[in-house]
């Protein structure tokens, strides 16, 4: 199956009620099986920059690697396929262009930004992230979280001291313990999956999942999972009847 034939992507974002600029970035490229979502911080429209850099050099810096690689090539170190290196490179390279960009600009000093990106390949996607920006998937019903938040919430959770129901109500949020272009290198997670039909993948920043709770996530994509552009305006309206604090 070439599942960049076979793949549908809707891609919105929305400034949401509170927040006077949209930080959050979004970039696809259905040609290239490629979704990329980043969600910036920073002073006045900084966090806009490194966000953009982010996404723009992610696509980048993908498309060509992609151009080097032979499809199905699996890299023996982790068993995953050359693609899912390329998307690891992508992002470090955005992190040392974010992170340089902020040493020389003075209204760019201390931005920095989250992101996720979903390549699809050989069957497979790609998965990968940094800081709490989220993938869920989709299918056959069930609904799950496919990354895992780089957040102090989360981090008190590994460790024992809150449940996830009292960590979402007393633990300070918006905490992230890695992003882009805060240091000058960066750890970035990947993970690989194969993929089914009829799976739904759903990249958003934390003014979504923050506003709507996974079941209303889920219930809205069990809803409207037939039409792609109607859930996504149906969770961006949810997230602003909730208060809409981010974007």
């Amino acid at each position: 199956m070439n599942l960049r034939d076979n793949i549908e992507i809707v891609n919105q974002s929305d400034v949401g009620r509170r927040r006077p600029h949209n930080q959050d970035s979004t970039l696809s490229d259905p040609a290239a099986g490629l979704v990329i979502l980043a969600d910036g911080m920073g002073g006045y429209k900084a966090g806009e920059v490194a966000s953009a850099i982010a996404a723009t050099t992610v696509h980048q810096e993908i498309i060509n690697g992609l151009k080097h690689v032979r499809p199905g090539q699996i890299n023996k170190s982790d068993g995953h396929h050359a693609e899912s290196t390329v998307v690891r490179d992508a992002i470090i390279t955005a992190n040392g262009r974010i992170y340089t960009t902020a040493q020389k600009e003075p209204d760019c000093q201390g931005m920095g930004t989250t992101i996720v990106v979903c390549l699809f390949h050989n069957d497979c996607v790609t998965l990968a992230h940094v800081g709490d920006s989220r993938i869920y998937r989709m299918r056959g019903g069930q609904f799950a979280q496919v990354t895992r938040d780089h957040s102090l919430i989360q981090e008190l959770i590994d460790r024992g001291l809150y449940s996830p129901e009292d960590a979402a109500k007393n633990a300070p949020k918006n905490l992230v313990t890695r992003a882009l272009g805060i240091d000058a290198e960066v750890k970035v997670d990947v993970n690989e999956e194969k993929v089914e039909a009829g799976d739904l993948y759903l990249l958003c920043s934390d003014g979504l999942n923050d506003m709507v709770d996974d079941e209303e996530i889920r219930l809205t994509l069990s809803k409207y999972g037939g039409n792609l552009v109607r859930a996504a305006e149906e969770l961006i309206r949810k997230a602003n009847a909730n208060g809409g604090k981010d974007n």
